[in-house]
C-alpha cells in the first residue's frame, strides 16, 4: 500500500471514530433531554425551588367591651438584593452614603461608616439576600420606605421586607393565662382561651415559591404569594378589663398581706354564666406574685365548708330537715370511730337551730345532720350530691380542667368515716370553678349554666357565630329548698361566720358561705414538719335580693397566723362585689323624680355649666354658684355641695387636680402641653406645679386614683 492511501486510510479511520463519538453524544443528549429530562428537572426543582407556608394573621382576642386582650403585631427582617436588575451600580454608590447615615440615625445600632463598609462588602460579593436588620416594626418600616436608594422601590433598591407576626397581650398580666398563650410544642396552643378557640384565630395558612441561593439562602421568586394566607377570626371573650383589675388588684392586695403562697378569684355573671374576671396569682422565688397557673378551674383540692351547703340542700331535698329544726352540737366536738371533729368555736354552740349551724358553719352540727339520716342511707346522700352535677366536669371551652373526685359507697376508699367527712367538705374534690357553678345555680333560682368565656366569632367586624348560656341542669333542686338555702347564705353576712362583708353603707347586700379547710400534703396528711396549710374561702353571690354577679375567691396557704375564710378571701369579695356595684348603674334602683338621693354625692372638680347641670337633674342644692368663673372644685357638705373658684391663666399650668381626665386634657392640651397619664380615676398630682409658666411642647405627668 502506498503512503498516500495509508495516511488516507488511518485519516478515515479517526474519522470515523470521531463521528461515531459525535454520534453517541448526541443520543446521550437525546435521551437525557426527552427520556431522563423530566426525572433531573424535577430534582433541580427540588434543590433550588420550594414552597414555603406563609403563616396568616392571626385573629385578635377581645374583651367584652371590643378593647384588645391579645393580638398579632407584625415585624419584619429587611434585606436586600444586591443583584436586583433594576439596581445600577452608579445609583448604589451615589446613595451609599446617605443611607448608611439614615440607617445608623434610625436604629442606633452601629455607626454609619460600617453600614457603608457592610453594604460595600455585600455589594461587591454580589449577594442575593443581604441582611440589614431583623425586628423591624412598622413605623420603622415606613420610614425605612423613604430613605435614601430605598425610596426607589424594591426593583431598583433590591429593598426586601419579610414580614413575621408577633403576639402580645396589652395588658401584660391581666388574665394572661386564661387569655393564653402561642406555643411551638407538638401539642399546639393548648393554654387560655388562644388553645380552646385555636382553630378560629390561627386563619389559614398561604403558599410562597422561594429560591436557593449560593450559601444556602432562600429568597422570594415573585413579589406576590402563590396562595394568598387567610386571616383568622377575631375572638371576643366575656371578659371585662374594668373589673378584671379590680380582682387583681383586690387579690394580689390580700396574698402580700397575708403571705400567702397563691389564690384566685373568678367573677361569673348569674343569668348567662359569661366569666367577667378571673385572675390566678402564685408567689414566686423573689416573693412577687404573677399568673403561672390557671388554679381557678386546674386545682381540685377540698373545699371544706363550702361544700356543707350542697350537704344540706340533699338533706332538705329528702324532707329529713327544716330551718327551725334544732341540733345538739354540744361543746363543739363529736368522734366518728375514734376520729374527733371539731368546730371552730372553743366552747362549742350548744343547741342550735339548723339554720344557725350553717351560718356558723358548725362541723359537729352539719355532721351529726347528715350521719343521722344517711347512715345504712350512703348512696341515697351521694345520688343528691350527683344530681347536682358536683361529680361531673364542665367541660369548659379552656383546657385544663381538674376533675372533680366524690367517691361513691363501695369504692375502694370508702370507709366508715368517710360520710361525716364528706359532709363538711373533705374526702372531696373540687377546683374553684365547680364550686362558683353550684353557687351561681343557687343565684340564678336552680338553673345551672355552664361557665363560659367567650361569646362570638368575628371575622374583619361582622359576626359569624355567637355562643349563648349553656344549660347544665335547668333544676337542681325544687323551689322549697332553694328558699331555704337562699335564706340561709343571706343569714351567714348578716348573722353567722360572714358579719365583716355586711355593706349598708353600699347598699349590696351580699349572700355567701365562709371555707376553711386545711390542705392534705399527700403522705404526710394534714400535718408536716412545716405545719397545718389551709385554704381560706369565701363563695356567694349580689345583690342578694336580686342577683348579677356570683364569685368566689380563694386563698391557698396564708401564713400570717390568720387562716379564716371570712377575714382572708373574704375581703377580696368585699372589695370586688363594692366596686362593681358603683360602677354597674343596673344594680342601683332608679331615683324618682324630685327626690333627692340620701347621701350626698363627691364629685370631681371641672367645668362649673357641667356640675350645675347634674346637680340640677339631682336636684342637689348648690351653693357659691354665683362665682364668674369657668372652672371650680367642689365639696361635699351634709345638705349641699359648695362650689369654689377655680382660676385658670392663661400661659400658666393651671391646676388640675381633683378633675376628671377629660377635663384636664383638655385644659393643658389646648395649653399646649403633652401629657402623660397613668391610672385611672380622678387626678391627685401633677409633674409641673400649678402656676408654672408654660412651655410649649413641655411634657406633664398626670398620677390619677381610684381613691
Amino acid at each position: 500500500m502506498s503512503i498516500k492511501k495509508e495516511i488516507l486510510f488511518r485519516a478515515g479511520i479517526i474519522y470515523f471514530c470521531f463521528l461515531l463519538l459525535g454520534f453517541v453524544i448526541i443520543g446521550r443528549i437525546i435521551f437525557l433531554q426527552f427520556v431522563q429530562g423530566p426525572k433531573y428537572r424535577e430534582k433541580a426543582k427540588a434543590i433550588t425551588l420550594k414552597d414555603i407556608t406563609i403563616s396568616p394573621n392571626r385573629g385578635d382576642i377581645l374583651a367584652t367591651d371590643g378593647r384588645l386582650l391579645a393580638s398579632s403585631i407584625p415585624f419584619y427582617e429587611i434585606r436586600m438584593d444586591l443583584k436586583a436588575r433594576g439596581l445600577e451600580k452608579e445609583v448604589f454608590q451615589e446613595n451609599l452614603d446617605s443611607l448608611s447615615l439614615c440607617l445608623s440615625k434610625l436604629f442606633k445600632d452601629k455607626s454609619s461608616n460600617a453600614y457603608k463598609k457592610d453594604m460595600q462588602q455585600a455589594y461587591k460579593e454580589g449577594r442575593r439576600f443581604y441582611l440589614v436588620r431583623r425586628k423591624v416594626d412598622f413605623n420603622q418600616l415606613k420610614t425605612l420606605k423613604t430613605f435614601p436608594l430605598f425610596r426607589l422601590g424594591k426593583n431598583k433598591s433590591g429593598m426586601i421586607a419579610m414580614q413575621e407576626n408577633v403576639r402580645f397581650q396589652p395588658h401584660q398580666s391581666l388574665a394572661s393565662r386564661t387569655i393564653g398563650y402561642l406555643s411551638k410544642s407538638d401539642a399546639g396552643n393548648v393554654v387560655g382561651i388562644e388553645g380552646g378557640f385555636d382553630q378560629y384565630l390561627r386563619g389559614v395558612k398561604g403558599v410562597r415559591l422561594m429560591q436557593r441561593l449560593s450559601g444556602g439562602v432562600w429568597m422570594p421568586v415573585n413579589d406576590d404569594n402563590e396562595v394568598d394566607p387567610q386571616d383568622g377570626n377575631d375572638v371576643v371573650s366575656t371578659l371585662d378589663v374594668n373589673i378584671q383589675d379590680v380582682a387583681e388588684n383586690a387579690l394580689r392586695k390580700q396574698l402580700q398581706s397575708h403571705n400567702a403562697h397563691h389564690g384566685c378569684a373568678v367573677l361569673m355573671e348569674v343569668s348567662t354564666g359569661e366569666i367577667k374576671a378571673i385572675t390566678n396569682l402564685e408567689r414566686d422565688a423573689n416573693g412577687n406574685y404573677r399568673e403561672t397557673y390557671n388554679y381557678a378551674i386546674g386545682e381540685t383540692t377540698e373545699p371544706g365548708s363550702t361544700f356543707k351547703l350542697a350537704s344540706l340542700m340533699a338533706a332538705f331535698e329528702d324532707g329529713y330537715i327544716q330551718l327551725s329544726d334544732t341540733v345538739n352540737t354540744g361543746d363543739g366536738t363529736v368522734s366518728y370511730y375514734e376520729k374527733q371533729m371539731k368546730d371552730s368555736e372553743d366552747k362549742g354552740l350548744g343547741k342550735i337551730t339548723v339554720k344557725q349551724v350553717f351560718e356558723h358553719s358548725s362541723n359537729v352540727g352539719v355532721s351529726k345532720i347528715i350521719t343521722k339520716y344517711y347512715t345504712g342511707k350512703e348512696r341515697q346522700f351521694i345520688d343528691r350530691i350527683y344530681g347536682m352535677k358536683l361529680n361531673q366536669k364542665l367541660n369548659l371551652e379552656i383546657r385544663g380542667e381538674g376533675t372533680p373526685e366524690i367517691k361513691y359507697p363501695g369504692d375502694k376508699h370508702w370507709s366508715g368515716i368517710s360520710l361525716p367527712w364528706m359532709s363538711i367538705g373533705y374526702e372531696v374534690k373540687l377546683a374553684p370553678i365547680h364550686t362558683l357553678t353550684l353557687y351561681n345555680a343557687i343565684a340564678n333560682d336552680g338553673k345551672m349554666v355552664k361557665p363560659r368565656f367567650v361569646k362570638a366569632i368575628l371575622y374583619h367586624g361582622k359576626t359569624v357565630k355567637t355562643f349563648g348560656p349553656d344549660v347544665i341542669e335547668s333544676s337542681i333542686c325544687s323551689n322549697s329548698t332553694l328558699e331555704k338555702v337562699k335564706e340561709m347564705l343571706e343569714g351567714v353576712v348578716e348573722e353567722g361566720t360572714a358579719k365583716n362583708l355586711s355593706m349598708p353603707n353600699c347598699k349590696v347586700k351580699i349572700a355567701g358561705k365562709t371555707g376553711t379547710a386545711q390542705i392534705a400534703k399527700q403522705k404526710f396528711g394534714y400535718k408536716s414538719e412545716d405545719g397545718i396549710s389551709y385554704q381560706a374561702s369565701f363563695v356567694g353571690y349580689f345583690p342578694a335580693d336580686n342577683p348579677k354577679y356570683s364569685c368566689i375567691v380563694v386563698v391557698n396557704s396564708p401564713s400570717n397566723s390568720e387562716y379564716y375564710g371570712a377575714s382572708v378571701a373574704g375581703p377580696v369579695f368585699k372589695e370586688i362585689a363594692e366596686k362593681v356595684y358603683a360602677t354597674s348603674l343596673a344594680m342601683h334602683p332608679v331615683l324618682k323624680p324630685g327626690k333627692s338621693p340620701v347621701d350626698i354625692p363627691v364629685s370631681k372638680a371641672g367645668k362649673k355649666q357641667d356640675l350645675s347641670y347634674i346637680f340640677d337633674k339631682l336636684d342637689i342644692e348648690v351653693t357659691g354658684n354665683k362665682n364668674r368663673t369657668e372652672w371650680v372644685t367642689t365639696s361635699k357638705k351634709d345638705k349641699d355641695v359648695a362650689f369654689t373658684s377655680r382660676t385658670v391663666t392663661p400661659s400658666l399650668v393651671p391646676n388640675v387636680v381633683d378633675m376628671g381626665l377629660r377635663d384636664a386634657l383638655f385644659l393643658l392640651e389646648n395649653a399646649g402641653l403633652k401629657v402623660v397619664v397613668k391610672g385611672r380615676g380622678r387626678i391627685t398630682a401633677q409633674s409641673i406645679m400649678p402656676g408654672t409658666r408654660i412651655k410649649t411642647g413641655e411634657t406633664i405627668y398626670l398620677t390619677l386614683s381610684l381613691g
